[in-house]
């Protein structure tokens, strides 16, 4: 734990010396500075907003795999966003006379050098930490049934941390996917604090009626204050996973912690307000597009041009959604899309894949309908549905669906009632713990869904 938390900052420290150096070495280059007179106060502005940017894609994180495709891209997505961002401010906030203003391809060209250097050094120390790192342990305190069920949504989640197991029982052994788990006496997870000492990255504790014993709970005490976390198994699953899971869910959850939309009004102000500039804005991109697009539907197979359907928003209210047509005319089967599905038209395979089919649901964020971020709309009969074999399904229905959401960008496309419940766990934190910050990740994550292709 200390170590990655040493980690962490030396990145912050990299990130920071990063900026400064390649803003320094281009200005110089341009022939804005003197060499050696170095920019110092004039950077603290971009080196912040890098700050922010990498802090949205968990870029400070020891739990994010700095050596993966998707953050590579990731990194790049939240980089240019930066880039733009700082020049946004630079020349349309800031008064004249600021030292950056003295030339826009110093900020660009300087970001542009940053992007590599700093995805570089991340590779570089992600590969050093885990070259010389031990195997890492979860110790999970619970039944057998549900040490089986988090070793699963482990494996999922691909957690590279090993789970050892201890309950209250005596010797048992339960069958799971990969064989056997040894399950201990309960009082045996002392020994295994003791013997894996300095590798335990958490502790798991089931929600149960068993009370801990004393020397367990002296001992998780005690590594607690050292560095080593003791987390229920829902809190758990909000750290590291960012979901609520439904079995804790209930008719009083939604008088818990968080719900900000619900308990400061101008959070809900100000979405709105953004949603309506940034729909207009969208719309209007969208627009020289539209006729291309819409012809090429139509001669396909001289079908209307839009999709229309009754969908269920905010407080259950329905509404009519648009988007632009994907499937052949006349078309029947299952209600959900299966890959591969021979009903989509190709022109709609590559709309689906870049998300553009859903523009037209910029006119349902403006009219208010919808926002621009949230819950997916669903179909009011597959919701009839849902609410009949999903417990507190319709708490989803306390804010408006959105055009892209947590879910949306954390899961694959839902095809069956087992995704719908698992998409349903990534809604509900959004809908608890909605803030601007997670607004902006779930941009940027949404962006990369649409660069490589990955709607459905």
């Amino acid at each position: 734990m200390k170590s990655s938390r040493q980690v962490s900052l030396l990145l912050v420290l990299l990130d920071a010396l990063a900026v400064v150096l390649c803003f320094n070495i281009v200005a110089w280059g341009r022939g804005l500075a003197e060499p050696g007179v170095w920019i110092i106060g004039a950077l603290q502005l971009p080196v912040v907003i890098h700050f922010l940017g990498v802090y949205l894609i968990d870029g400070y994180s020891s739990r994010t795999d700095m050596l993966s495709i998707t953050y590579a891209s990731m990194h790049t997505i939240a980089q240019t966003g930066v880039l733009l961002f700082t020049l946004l401010l630079t020349y349309a906030f800031i008064p004249s006379g600021f030292p950056l203003q003295t030339s826009r391809l110093v900020t660009a060209v300087s970001y542009l050098a940053v992007i590599p250097l700093s995805l570089g050094y991340r590779r570089l120390i992600y590969q050093w930490a885990h070259s010389h790192e031990l195997p890492r342990f979860f110790i999970f305190l619970g039944s057998p049934e549900s040490c089986i069920a988090f070793k699963e949504e482990c494996r999922k989640n691909q957690m590279a941390q090993t789970v050892l197991f201890a309950t209250h029982e005596t010797f048992v052994r339960t069958a799971d996917v990969s064989g056997t788990i040894s399950t201990p006496p309960f009082g045996d997870v002392v020994h295994y604090l003791d013997q894996y000492s300095g590798q335990i990255d958490a502790v798991i504790v089931r929600e149960s009626s068993h009370e801990l014993p004393s020397a367990v709970a002296q001992r998780l005490t005690e590594l607690n204050f050292s560095g080593v976390p003791t987390y229920t198994l829902e809190l758990f699953h909000q750290v590291y996973w960012r979901k609520i899971p439904l079995y804790r869910l209930n008719q009083t959850w939604l008088f818990q912690e968080g719900f900000q939309i619900a308990r400061e009004p101008v959070f809900e102000r100000l979405k709105r307000l953004s949603d309506v500039v940034l729909s207009v804005t969208g719309l209007a991109l969208f627009a020289p597009l539209f006729p291309f697009i819409a012809a090429i539907i139509w001669l396909q197979d001289r079908g209307p041009v839009f999709f229309q359907q009754t969908r269920v928003g905010r407080n259950r209210v329905l509404f009519e959604a648009y988007k632009l047509r994907t499937m052949r005319v006349h078309h029947t089967g299952d209600a959900y899309t299966r890959e591969g599905d021979d009903r989509i038209t190709p022109l709609g395979r590559f709309l689906r894949a870049i998300r553009l089919d859903e523009a037209p649901q910029l006119w349902n964020v403006l009219r208010g309908d919808m926002s621009l971020i949230g819950p997916r709309a669903e179909w009011v009969k597959l919701v009839e549905e849902y609410e009949q074999k999903i417990p507190c399904y319709h708490f989803r229905h306390l804010v408006k669906p959105g055009i892209t959401g947590w879910a949306q960008v954390n899961y694959p496309y839902g095809a069956n009632l087992e995704d719908t419940m698992r998409k349903l766990e990534y809604d509900l934190y959004y809908i608890r713990f909605f803030s601007f910050v997670l607004d902006a990740s779930i941009v940027l994550k949404t962006i990369h869904v649409m660069l490589f292709g990955k709607g459905r």
